[in-house]
Order: structure tokens, then sequence, then C-alpha cells
């Protein structure tokens, strides 16, 4: 699990403490802004937790016999930016300026395209437990790093991926403590995300 007693640094789009794992699912983004937050959950399969399945969806490399389940999913090309395990360990998968596949068809306050102008968080879990303290830890100083590296994410700007794909999508999942989370974010004056 990481520790805080040094900040989170974002250097070359990059989070210091993640585990950096390449992956081919991202493309350029059509434009440099980045603007929206947005929070997802995933567990492969689901309900479970640990092992590796994940890491391999977002590489291309899940067996599709595996587990029932991922004969649909193994095809897809799909990525997020950090993945956040239940023990807080972090992974980065896609740097931040580049557009990971996260969102799909997708609509915030009007705009379509999420994944153009957004860096998601996949947190593994699922809908039907809750998330593990350690997990929002890391979660709230990242976000925070994140907000200081980023100026036009907001706490008004992050949102769950069931906000902007309704019926569509359920995540975070009612089990995701939004009052938890935004009430520890920190105005930005007191973080310490560098360039």
């Amino acid at each position: 699990m990481p520790t805080f007693n040094t900040p989170l640094l974002i250097e070359n789009h990059r989070l210091n403490i993640a585990r950096q794992v390449d992956c081919s699912n991202h493309n350029e983004r059509p434009y440099a802004e980045i603007s929206l937050l947005v929070i997802h959950n995933i567990s492969l399969p689901a309900g479970v937790f640990g092992g590796s399945y994940i890491e391999d969806l977002f590489c291309n490399r899940l067996d599709p016999d595996a587990h029932p389940s991922f004969t649909v999913i193994a095809p897809l090309e799909v990525s997020a930016h950090l993945l956040i395990r239940r023990d807080a360990e972090v992974i980065q998968f896609v740097p931040f300026d580049r557009r990971a596949w996260h969102a799909g068809v997708s609509n915030f306050e009007g705009r379509d395209q999420c994944n153009d102008f957004s860096i998601g968080i996949e947190l593994e879990g699922c809908d039907e437990q809750a998330f593990t303290a350690q997990q929002y830890d890391v979660l709230i100083h990242i976000t925070n790093a994140l907000m200081t590296h980023y100026p036009d994410i907001t706490p008004a700007r992050i949102t769950g991926h069931s906000d902007i794909a309704p019926g569509r999508k359920t995540d975070p999942g009612p089990y995701f403590d939004w009052q938890r989370y935004l009430g520890q974010l920190k105005p930005l004056e007191d973080d310490h995300a560098t360039d």
C-alpha cells in the first residue's frame, strides 16, 4: 500500500506512486483539455477480487476460456488511466495526456464523448460491496494531485460512470461513498503536485 509521507507527483503525465503497465488501448486526445474525472468500479469475474484478469483485459490478453463471462469482454479494447486495487496498489495503464477508452458512449453536462476530456479511475470493486478504507485514502490523495496538476478538474467535475452513461452503466455503484470521498478533498493551494 502506498504511503503519503512525501507528496504525490505527476511527471510527464504519470503518477509517481503507480506501477506503470504498457497498454495499447489509448490514442491522442482531440484537444489538450483535461477537465473531468470519472470514477468506475471493476472486478473480474464480477465480485471476485485479486489476480491478473483486470490487467489482462486492459492489455488485450484476457483468456476468453478462463471464465464464462470473459467470452464477451475478451475481444473488447478498453482501458483506464488508473486502477486502484483493494489493497490500494495503484497501476497506471495510460498517461493522463492520452485518451483512455473507459467511458464509452457518454455525456457530461450536454457534452458527448467524455473520453476526449476525462481521466478514468477504476476501483477494484463491484456494485454489491463496500470499497476499502485504503482505496478511499489513495483515491483522495490522487484526486488532490490531479486537481492541482489539471486545474480544470474541480469537485464539481468529478462524476461516476453511471452519471455519464445512465441506463447503460451502474458503477461505481451504491456502495461508493461520495460524501466521504468529496468531503476529504483539499483546496488546491494545499496540494503539492508538480509539472
